[in-house]
Formats: C-alpha cells, sequence, structure tokens
C-alpha cells in the first residue's frame, strides 16, 4: 500500500507566502488612511458648515473609540503588557478639550463653544484611536506613510481637474485663486504641503520597488504645482521649514534632493505659463471663459507627468545599480546646505531690495491697517496680510479676559467690539492668538504642555540626543521622521492660519503625530529588535520582534480574557456615544428649526411653535429657536410671549448683538415703544459699533422719542 505524500512547497514559494500577509496589511493600512483623509476632505470641506462638521465628528469619534476598545480588547498574552507610549500627550489632550469644553459656562458665544468643544473631543478621539491603532500594527508606519501621500495627491489632483475643466467641475468658480475642495486655498495648499514629506521618502528611500518609488516624481509635480497655483504664501514656509528640518536630521539627502528638485524643475515651467494665462488667473470670469486656458493646462499637467513618471523610472534603476560612493553623498550634502544659505540670503536680498526694505516688509506683515493684497499671483511676492488685523483683534480680546479668555470658539463675537470694519471673521487665523482670546493663558498652558510632551516623544523616537547620533538610520527611523516632518509642517501653517479647524488638515497631522508619539523611544526599540530582545521583550514594548510571526489562531488559543481590560473598553465605547449624542444635538436642533419654519411659512403657527420648542430642548445654548419663538407667537398675537422669547434668547447670549437688535426692532415697530428699543439698540450698538445699520437704529429710535444720542 502506498501513501502519496505532497510536494514540500519551494523555499521561493514558502517566502511568496509568508511576504503576502504583510503586503496585504500594508495595502490595507495605506488604503484604509487615504479613504478617511479623502472623506474629511471632500465632505467635511473647509469645516464651516454645520452637517459636515457633524459627519466628520462622528466618523472621528467612532473610529478612535472603536480603535481604542478594539486594542483592549486583542487577545494577549500573559506577558506584561506594554507601556502607553504617548499616553502623557493624550492625557494633556484631555485636559485641552476638558477646558474647551468647561468653557461653555463662562463663554460669549456657548453655542460656539459646544462646538468647539465637540471639535476637540472629536480630534482627541483620533489621536486615542492612532495610538490604539500603532499598539496593534506597529510595523505598519509605511502604510500610514503610503496613505497620506495618498490621500494628498488624490485631494490635490482634484483640485487641479477643477482648473483643467472649470466648465465642468467648477461652475460656480470666479475667483482664479484654487480652493477646491475645501474652499479655501490655504487649506489645499496645506494639504500638498503636508503630502511632499512622505512623497519625498517614498523617492530617496533603498528599499520598495524601483517602478513603486518613481511616482513619487509625479505625485511631487502634482501637489507643488498645487501650492503654486493656490499662491499659499503659508504653506511655502511651512513647507520649506519642514524640508529643511527633513534634510538637516535624515541621512538621504542625496536622493531626496535628486527626488525634489527634479519635480520642481518642471514644476515652475508648469506654473510660470500658468501664471500668464489671465483666464487662468484673473477673478470673476465666466467658468465657460476659463474651459479653453483650462485644456490646455490639463495638457501640460499630463506631460508634467509623464516625464516625471519616467524621470523617476530612470533614477530609480540608476541609483539601483550605482550606488554613489561615500565622498559623493558628503560633497552632495554640503552643495544642498550651500544651496539653502545661499536660497535664504538671496530671498533675504530680494525682500530688502523692495521699498522700504526690509523694515518696511516688516511693517507691512505686521501692521492691521496695511492693504490686503490681491488675490492673484502677485501676492506671492507681498508682505502684507490681513492676519495682522485679526491677530491685533485677538490680542486685545485677550488683553481684556486674560486667563480663561472668552469661551472656545467665541472670536468671532467678542471681536466685535474691537473690530474697525464690517466684515464677518470667525477665526483669528492663527491658533496661539485664537486660544488667547479664547481660552486664556489657561488654554495655551495646556496647548504648550501638549505640544511639550509630544515633542519629548518625537526626539526620543526619532532619536535626536547625543546618544543616538551614532546610531545608523534605519527604515523607521527615516519613516518616523518624516511622519514627524508632517507634523511639522502643519503646526507652523497652523501658527498662522485656521487650518486647525479644517478636518483633512487637522485629522491628517493628528494621525501622523498619534503614530510618533505612540512609538518606544529609539533605544527601547532597538534594543527589543536586536540579537538578545527576544518576543517577551518586544512585546514589553510594544515592538514586533524580528523572528516566528504569531498567527490569529495561535493567538486565540493563547487568549486569556481580561476582566480589567475589557471594561476599560466598555467604558471606552460608553463614552464615545456619549460624545456623538452631544455632536448630534446642534445638527437635530437645525433640522427641528428647518422644519418648524416651514411650519410657520404655511401659518400652522402651533406646530412651528412646538417645533421651535424641541430644537431648543436639543441646543438650549442656541438664540435660533428663541428668535423662531418669537416669530410664531408674533404671528399668532401673543405679544407679550413675543418679547419674552427674545429677551430669552438675549439672557442665553448677552453678548450677541443680533439678539439685542431683534428686540429693539419688534419693541420699535410693533410694539410702539421707542424708549425699550432704544435701550437694546444702544446695547446692540455698544456690542459691535460696526455692525451695518448700528448707528441708523440708535438715530432712527431717539427721534421717536425725541432725544438726543448720547
Amino acid at each position: 500500500m502506498s501513501v502519496a505524500i505532497a510536494p514540500r512547497p519551494s523555499r521561493t514559494r514558502r517566502l511568496d507566502y509568508a511576504l503576502s500577509q504583510p503586503v496585504a496589511a500594508d495595502l490595507a493600512v495605506c488604503l484604509g488612511v487615504a479613504l478617511v483623509l479623502c472623506v474629511l476632505a471632500f465632505v467635511g470641506k473647509g469645516g464651516t458648515t454645520l452637517d459636515a462638521n457633524t459627519f466628520a465628528q462622528i466618523l472621528l469619534v467612532a473610529g478612535g473609540c472603536g480603535l481604542g476598545a478594539g486594542a483592549l480588547a486583542v487577545p494577549h498574552r500573559r506577558a506584561r503588557v506594554a507601556p502607553l507610549y504617548g499616553g502623557r500627550t493624550l492625557g494633556l489632550f484631555g485636559v485641552l478639550a476638558l477646558l474647551t469644553a468647561l468653557s461653555i459656562a463662562w463663554s460669549l458665544d456657548p453655542e460656539s463653544s459646544w462646538l468647539e468643544a465637540n471639535r476637540t473631543l472629536s480630534y482627541l478621539a483620533a489621536f486615542g484611536g492612532t495610538l490604539a491603532f500603532v499598539r496593534v500594527v506597529p510595523t505598519r508606519w509605511n502604510a500610514v506613510l503610503g496613505g497620506v501621500a495618498l490621500a494628498s495627491v488624490i485631494v490635490c489632483a482634484w483640485a487641479l481637474l477643477t482648473k483643467v475643466f472649470p466648465d465642468v467641475l467648477a461652475e460656480g468658480e470666479l475667483l482664479g485663486r484654487l480652493r477646491a475642495p475645501f474652499d479655501y486655498w490655504n487649506a489645499i495648499g496645506l494639504m500638498a504641503a503636508m503630502g511632499v514629506p512622505p512623497l519625498l521618502w517614498l523617492g530617496a528611500r533603498r528599499s520598495g520597488h524601483a517602478s513603486l518609488n518613481a511616482l513619487a516624481f509625479p505625485g511631487l509635480g502634482i501637489l507643488l504645482t498645487t501650492i503654486m497655483l493656490a499662491y499659499s504664501r503659508g504653506a511655502l514656509l511651512a513647507l520649506a521649514i519642514g524640508l529643511a528640518a527633513w534634510f538637516t536630521f535624515v541621512p538621504l539627502r542625496l536622493r531626496g534632493a535628486v527626488t525634489l528638485l527634479i519635480p520642481m524643475v518642471l514644476t515652475a515651467l508648469v506654473v510660470a505659463w500658468a501664471f500668464g494665462q489671465h483666464d487662468l488667473t484673473a477673478n470673476y470670469i465666466d467658468p465657460e471663459q476659463r474651459a479653453d486656458a483650462g485644456h490646455q493646462l490639463g495638457v501640460l499637467l499630463a506631460l508634467q507627468f509623464v516625464l516625471l513618471a519616467a524621470t523617476g523610472l530612470g533614477v530609480g534603476f540608476w541609483s539601483a545599480t550605482r550606488e554613489p560612493a561615500e565622498r559623493t553623498r558628503q560633497l552632495a550634502g554640503r552643495i544642498l546646505i550651500g544651496s539653502l544659505i545661499a536660497a535664504f540670503f538671496i530671498s533675504v536680498t530680494a525682500i530688502a531690495v523692495k521699498p522700504g526694505g526690509l523694515s518696511g516688509q516688516f511693517k507691512q506683515l505686521t501692521d492691521p491697517n496695511a492693504a490686503t493684497p490681491a488675490n492673484t499671483p502677485g501676492r506671492l511676492t507681498a508682505a502684507s496680510s490681513v492676519r495682522a488685523r485679526y491677530w491685533d483683534e485677538a490680542l486685545k480680546v485677550h488683553a481684556d479676559n486674560p486667563w480663561l479668555g472668552t469661551g472656545a470658539g467665541s472670536y468671532g463675537t467678542a471681536r466685535q467690539f474691537y473690530r474697525k470694519q464690517t466684515i464677518e471673521v470667525q477665526h483669528a487665523h492663527g491658533y496661539v492668538v485664537q486660544t488667547l482670546s479664547d481660552l486664556g493663558w489657561f488654554g495655551l498652558f495646556a496647548s504648550l504642555a501638549a505640544l511639550a510632551a509630544w515633542l519629548a516623544a518625537a526626539f526620543g523616537v526619532v532619536g535626536t540626543g547625543r546618544a543616538d547620533r551614532a546610531v545608523a538610520w534605519d527604515a523607521e527611523r527615516v519613516g518616523v521622521a518624516t511622519l514627524a516632518t508632517v507634523v511639522l509642517v502643519f503646526g507652523v501653517h497652523s501658527a498662522i492660519d485656521w487650518t486647525w479647524f479644517i478636518p483633512a488638515n487637522a485629522v491628517l497631522a493628528i494621525i501622523c503625530a498619534g503614530w510618533v508619539a505612540g512609538r518606544p523611544p529609539l533605544r527601547i526599540r532597538l534594543a527589543a529588535e536586536g540579537p538578545t530582545g527576544g518576543v517577551a521583550a518586544a512585546r514589553r514594548v510594544g515592538v514586533l520582534p524580528r523572528g516566528p510571526r504569531f498567527s490569529l489562531r495561535d493567538r486565540l488559543v493563547a487568549w486569556q480574557p481580561s476582566p480589567y481590560r475589557g471594561a476599560w473598553a466598555i467604558g471606552i465605547l460608553a463614552v464615545g456615544i456619549a460624545v456623538i449624542w452631544s455632536i448630534v444635538q446642534p445638527l437635530r436642533s437645525q433640522n427641528a428649526l428647518d422644519a418648524a419654519s416651514h411650519r410657520l411659512d404655511a401659518g400652522q403657527y402651533a406646530q412651528a411653535q412646538s417645533i421651535a420648542t424641541t430644537a431648543h430642548d436639543r441646543d438650549p445654548l442656541s438664540v435660533e429657536p428663541w428668535f423662531l419663538l418669537a416669530s410664531t407667537r408674533a404671528y399668532a398675537g401673543d405679544r407679550k410671549g413675543a418679547v419674552d422669547a427674545l429677551v430669552q434668547a438675549i439672557k442665553t447670549q448677552p453678548a450677541n448683538s443680533e439678539a439685542w437688535r431683534r428686540l429693539g426692532d419688534y419693541e420699535l415697530f410693533v410694539l410702539n415703544d421707542p424708549q425699550g428699543a432704544l435701550r437694546a439698540y444702544q446695547a446692540a450698538y455698544y456690542l459691535d459699533p460696526q455692525a451695518p445699520g448700528a448707528q441708523s437704529d440708535v438715530l432712527e429710535a431717539s427721534r421717536a422719542t425725541e432725544t438726543i444720542t448720547p
């Protein structure tokens, strides 16, 4: 009797099978990160609408809490649980979120403070979820970089397509400055800037397939073109600082310089042509008129893509066969550093020879009354900015409320007392000044403490200490340094703009920051991965060791359920559900207000009043339900009830000038009480003297009472 024995698989076949699982996992993580960021970009957009913000925040809270609970429930062995790297940063981030929520109690605009508390809690959930994800798949840093790069390229490619096909994809766009899909030019500029370091890593790395690495070249062409067509000076500044840091620390200077400079040259040619096209850069031109120039731009972009892809392939295969000598690398590094220094001095000289010199340009930058540059390519060389005006107003608000501020998100209300223009602005265009205005010194201290904790973790993970300088740079160290560079780019830009409030921009940086903070310090990681580290040591520090891999079946067999961890997982899910409930209430209130307005238009006053009451119950911090209740009661003939509703709106938000103005209108035109109207109009004028009609309202009420305006 013969027994058939299956042939033993070859070593190559076993190796292919062993590698298939990591590759599939990397692809899944890469696509997952890219999908989340793209959804936030195309659905959340600029973060200025309630429904988009609500969707984005629910996604972040559900995903972050789900990852946190899942990490706690992951099957584990009896070995001591690894320390929570990044836990200190997470805790201090939580302090900031708590302070934001508590500011509702003293806020001038409690409704906006509630919304900001929801936003901050959703960001906290995203950061915590990333820390949890790192513990589950600690070696997927390359997939995270790939996801960030892929999302940036997709979003920026779509933005460029709106310039190529303006008559189809941007029918309502009348400005020449690129701003899709965020409806804000600096947001798309920052999205492109944050995608540059991952693509720089992709093109400069020594591992990976040459054809995949070559995609970094056309990808960089797309991102650099996007920054320039958005005319985003802030994105250029943040990117320059980020690149300087990357080239300073990462020892891939020659490869990185080649990867960056070639796309820069071709991009400069495309951008120079685009800036010379009036139909592409001028404002208030019909999209159909832009179409011809847009199609020509599309041809140039396609040619740029093909040339850069071919160049990337050539560079990749050439560098794979001809490794430059160490002396060549050192010489290239010196040339690169010298070029950066020369570029800096050339830029300073160019500014110095402009009218007014360096001091004059600095004065334009900081002068609140300086003329605002036009939305044309010429703004790239202009020093003046409207930010100085907003920063000045924010600092004045802070001076009057130094310690606790006026409440999260209340800058738009508080600035009305100090503004000298009629333009409506909700953000101070800078995280530091916005935080000083909204949360005072306590908010800034909490933010700086969280930043310091993250920087300490990042320095340890990247290995910037003196003892780490002699350690050879492995692939993960380069990757983590690149992730930290992305965070640096966002931090610089957020310091001079309001991109903290734009979901896709902020969450991209939060994911990178969470991954960096969630890894163990360099020395601990190398010790765990070394020949004497072993499985137990690696598990203690949360590092996947080299050697045998444990399948999901092995983990399930060895799973020791922990009631303690299970209780924490349930607690995280419970908190997530409570936060989601808080997030959806303002939107539910807005939906009820819309329904009540329809009933009011139909003359169904009782139903409209009932639905408006429901809207108030869902969002008791908003004045809009009181405004609608006043209207329904007025139409129903209940004048006293209408006045009571307007008085309740004032009690809800005493600093809201619109609430006082509406009370004045009702008392003057309906109740014929000019004395009461004058008092209400004076309060509205005091709160917002630059509001349209504020002075005329006071004058009209004064004439009606035959008094002289003080």
